[in-house]
């Protein structure tokens, strides 16, 4: 199978604008997050609204496609990139521009599940151990994920889930794994065409989580699960963290 990673960049963004251009470590943040996945994936792209983004870039050598201002969704900006890309590509790995410390072994667990053909669509989740504490179990900005025994999704949800009726909540954490989820997607390259097709469902706009149309739809989405913690970057005091950790590896 033939894997084209995508990476979704815009320029702008209400908590930190010009995010993917910010600097960490001596380089932008969208060219660490490309240098994490070119070579991993048959090709890559940046796939981007803004000739700032696409100027960039190009000038550290990477590949970059232009893309409508008009997309609402990460999804959609990877279908149109998709498209304009072409080749024979099996499955689109879509890769959060924010997060520049997406690990090779990441993205090789995501391609794995479609070693199974009935996948449609894949993703990552990581456990929350005991140390994390249940103020991280209940960040709403950290959906949790519940699983099947298929290793398929049941739900999505930045409540926490399942609720545990008969355990104090002190020991939630030690009494059930939960999942918490990484925001990467892969799609089978026609599955990706009919869900970006698919209009905003009444799951998706309570939550404001994207999955939860594919599921309300009937797609199902195949959860791989990784041990690696990353750090992705939504405010500049993520970046300040970011640049602590670089520092420390």
């Amino acid at each position: 199978m033939k894997f084209l990673g995508i990476i979704p960049a815009r320029y702008a963004s209400t908590r930190f604008p010009a995010k993917p251009l910010a600097m960490l470590g001596g380089k932008t943040v969208i060219q660490r997050v490309y240098e994490q996945v070119a070579g991993v994936l048959d090709d890559a792209y940046v796939a981007t609204d803004d000739e700032r983004i696409e100027a960039v870039v190009k000038a550290f050598g990477g590949k970059v496609v232009m893309t409508s201002v008009d997309h609402k969704s990460g999804t959609d900006r990877c279908y149109e990139a998709c498209t304009k890309i072409g080749g024979q590509f099996d499955v689109v790995v879509n890769i959060q521009g924010d997060e520049p410390f997406i690990q090779p072994s990441q993205l090789q667990t995501v391609k794995a599940c479609f070693d199974d053909p009935t996948t449609q669509i894949a993703t990552l989740v990581k456990p929350f151990t005991a140390d994390n504490g249940f103020e991280a179990l209940e960040n709403a900005n950290s959906p949790k994920v519940v699983l099947n025994k298929n290793m398929n999704a049941l739900y999505f949800s930045r409540s926490i889930i399942p609720y545990q009726r008969n355990t104090e909540k002190a020991d939630w954490l030690k009494s059930h794994t939960y999942y918490k989820h990484i925001g990467l997607y892969a799609y089978r390259v026609e599955v990706l065409k009919e869900i970006t097709a698919l209009p905003q469902s009444s799951l998706e706009l309570a939550e404001s989580l994207e999955q939860l149309r594919w599921l309300e739809n009937g797609y199902t989405i195949k959860v791989g699960i990784t041990e690696v913690e990353t750090i992705g970057i939504d405010t500049p005091q993520d970046l300040e963290r970011a640049e602590a950790f670089l520092k420390g590896m």
